[in-house]
């Protein structure tokens, strides 16, 4: 009997779960999923959470719910991954040998990596709003708070769902209307890149959205401080920005058991051929979702498409056949705008989102780059699917692990590789 290990029983963990589960002999091949949290978390529905879109019971279902019969699950924290021994260390001392690992661990906030972030002010007037615990905490700042200046920060990228931070703007904008407060406050957008998106016909889309909605854009910004005395964030080169209330993304990393084995980059993901996603180290370790260092979003909808393309890779490799099936960088992403209404992005490693609909040529129904009340329904529409499709790992009709080009308008000039 050979072993199969899967650590982390996230999005991507627990999808390749379900389609190895399928795939694998169960004669030959044991799986197993170690994870040392009992809830799954739908991490989409912490954007929602502050704003009184989603209550915090529609943000998670407990973890051993989505884990496939036959599959064992080990609910306990990992210590090591000794990759030259092919053998995982758990927290209580239990050794566990593998023929093939798979890493999802995911990333996680590191706040403690800039000065004063998480100090006196922390949970205070300076929040986060991609952990559970941040976003009710925010929920409840937000019941109280009067007006003022919101600052929405991103710390550095990458960060999980890049648009969240931009989605958050938009939504506060549409919130202190709906209260009648929105003159009461100042909304700044504080970004370390040059613009309000990653890919630059999105961000010019997305940033005169921003503008339309009265919301100041401050890019170019190093943090290097928060300064919790005078509630103000101050950049590298003595930039600084005042604040009553701080929205931050804090700097994203992957787990810190990747750091303890040595597995890591300077973040502490891990280094991953990005069309193969094995490891770029050891052949007989696949790694997918936050976890990988391939230049992508960290979003779910990424992690879908690479357990569809990661499952065809694990079956040559268990074959002794090249891997050929290649993850082209795929992220679908709806970005809530406000007021009922979301824009759809859809790209990968060489094209920049474009216009179009989607998934249908000529027929959509979805518009691309639009910002309309149908891709709004979709965005609440996916918490259906990932609970129900996704994580149970079946394919969601019509859509395809690799970009498809049909609807698109697409240009001869593509974005450069990564």
């Amino acid at each position: 009997m050979k072993n199969l290990l899967i650590l982390g029983a996230g999005s991507a963990g627990t999808m390749m779960a379900n389609h190895l589960s399928r795939k694998l002999e169960k004669s030959e091949w044991s799986i197993t999923v170690i994870d040392q949290h009992e809830k799954h978390y739908y991490q989409p529905g912490f954007l929602f959470l502050p704003f009184d879109i989603y209550e915090e019971k529609d943000c998670f279902k407990s973890k051993e719910t989505y884990i496939p019969k036959g599959v064992l699950y080990i609910q306990k924290g990992i210590e090591l991954i000794n990759a030259k021994s092919n053998e995982v260390l758990l927290a209580d001392g239990t050794l566990l040998s593998y023929d093939i690992l798979i890493i999802a661990t995911g990333s996680r906030i590191a706040p403690e990596e800039v000065e004063g972030m998480d100090g006196d002010q922390w949970y205070r007037s300076v929040f986060d709003f991609y952990t559970f615990e941040g976003a009710k905490k925010l929920r409840e700042f937000l019941h109280k708070w009067e007006g003022g200046k919101l600052v929405v920060h991103i710390t550095e990228m990458p960060i999980k769902c890049p648009v969240a931070p931009l989605e958050f703007a938009f939504l506060a904008d549409w919130y202190f209307q709906e209260k009648g407060m929105r003159d009461k406050v100042e909304i700044h957008y504080v970004t370390p890149l040059d613009g309000a998106f990653t890919k630059p016909k999105a961000a010019a889309k997305l940033g005169h959205l921003l503008v339309e909605k009265g919301v100041n854009i401050i890019p170019d910004f190093a943090i290097a401080r928060v300064d919790n005395e005078n509630k103000k964030i101050v950049s590298w080169d003595d930039k600084e920005v005042e604040f009553d209330l701080l929205a931050t993304v804090p700097t994203n990393m992957g787990d810190d058991v990747i750091l303890r084995s040595g597995l890591g980059d300077d973040l502490n993901f891990v280094p991953t051929n990005k069309h193969t996603l094995q490891s770029k180290a050891f052949e007989n370790i696949f790694v997918i979702g936050d976890a990988t260092d391939v230049p992508t979003s960290k979003a779910g909808s990424v992690a879908h498409f690479e357990s569809e393309i990661l499952v065809e890779n694990i079956l040559k490799y268990i074959n002794g056949e090249a891997l050929t099936a290649e993850f082209d960088g795929h992220a679908n992403c709806f970005v809530e705008t406000g007021f009922n209404k979301a824009m759809l992005i859809d790209f990968n490693y060489e094209l920049e989102p474009v216009a179009g609909v989607f998934p249908f040529k000529g027929f959509g129904p979805m518009k691309l780059l639009q910002e309309n009340k149908l891709n709004h329904l979709g965005k609440l529409g996916f918490r259906w699917a990932y609970w129900n499709m996704l994580m149970k790992g079946r394919k969601i009709p019509f859509i395809t692990p690799q970009m498809s080009f049909e609807g698109k308008e697409i240009e001869k000039q593509k974005t450069e590789i990564v």
